[in-house]
């Protein structure tokens, strides 16, 4: 398993949900730019839009931590559109448009992020700090510790598990 050292004040930018959300942005940009050309307006257009609203919920609710309420509720919406995206990969699969092999591939990695962010979520209503408008010590270990949890729950993870969130 790959170690991973991020800490709260970093900015989002250390973020791994937002590390990860960013990175698959870029490449199903890519994927839609190799798209047949009916669907360059259409259909990728929409899953361009939803995989990069991921990455821009996660920044705006990092910059609301301080309120856990907004902090959520971006984190919620971050995952409302990978399921979005997830749902465009889906259609273009079904009408041809998008190749089993790289479908596959952005499916199962979007997936994992909706486990992550599911998680994050998880984590952040349990242990928000509502005074963490600094990056306190307790700020920093609370997040530390939902990486840790993060960690352990994508080694342990199996995506066919009754206990894994319904995608």
């Amino acid at each position: 398993m790959q170690s991973r050292e991020v800490t709260v004040s970093g900015g989002y930018q250390q973020l791994e949900i937002y590390q990860l959300a960013l990175k698959l942005a870029v490449d199903v940009h890519a994927m839609s730019l190799t798209l047949p050309r009916f669907e360059t307006y259409e259909e990728g257009s929409q899953v361009r839009r939803s995989s990069k609203s991921i990455a821009a919920n996660i920044v705006e609710g990092y910059g609301r931590r301080q309120y856990k309420n907004e902090f959520l509720k971006y984190v919620v919406y971050a995952s409302a559109s990978c399921d979005e995206t997830k749902a465009h990969l889906e259609m273009l699969h079904q009408t041809g448009s998008l190749d089993k092999e790289r479908y596959m591939l952005l499916n199962g990695q979007y997936q994992e992020l909706g486990k992550k962010l599911y998680r994050f979520r998880q984590a952040v209503m349990s242990r928000h700090n509502q005074s963490a408008c600094e990056d306190t010590p307790e700020y920093t270990a609370a997040a530390q510790h939902i990486l840790e949890e993060d960690m352990l729950y994508a080694s342990t993870a199996d995506s066919g598990s009754p206990d894994s969130e319904p995608d």
